[in-house]
């Protein structure tokens, strides 16, 4: 009986996992706007929670930006000098793979300083991360959810029960 109920254990876990995995939303940054010199990615962020199995989705022309991911010191200094990474293909998705802030700006000389900025603060899977700001990355509100998908939001936590029957035949 005992491995019966490890097997069912087993299987609701796998379940619960794969649920979890199928709520994750893809967010296009900065909407039908898109990666742009004038979009106010404050504005874009309120409502907004990360979590990891998200994604972010950076529409562009290409060469006019770029998506760069960078430290905070160099977000801070809009900086591409040292990027993690870099695109400038004109569609670029980020998958928000773990807990804790990412930085993004355009490379693009004068892009960053006029705005073209982005930190995003991720929570654990099932968790609440919040957008992060483009002015002062360390400062975030906790809000809901406001995907610009029809994926459902990642926000909240389902927790399975499990009922155990015995038919065995009981000794008293």
């Amino acid at each position: 009986m005992a491995k019966a109920g490890v097997a069912v254990l087993c299987a609701i876990t796998i379940l619960f996992s794969c649920f979890m995995l199928s709520l994750a939303t893809d967010y296009t940054v900065g909407d039908t706007a898109g990666w742009a010199s004038g979009v106010n990615y404050d504005t874009w962020l309120t409502g907004k929670t990360f979590a990891v199995g998200d994604t972010l989705v950076f529409n562009y022309g290409s060469g006019a930006h770029s998506v760069a991911e960078v430290s905070k010191s160099d977000y801070e200094g809009c900086s591409s000098a040292n990027a993690l990474a870099s695109e400038s293909d004109g569609a670029t998705t980020i998958s928000l793979n773990k807990a804790g802030t990412r930085y993004f700006i355009c490379g693009i000389p004068g892009h960053c300083s006029n705005g073209m900025k982005l930190a995003v603060t991720v929570g654990a899977a099932g968790g609440t991360g919040t957008g992060g700001s483009t002015t002062t990355p360390t400062t975030t509100t906790p809000t809901t959810t406001t995907p610009t998908s029809t994926t459902p939001s990642s926000s909240f936590v389902v927790v399975p029960s499990v009922t155990m029957v015995n038919t065995s035949p009981a000794t008293m």
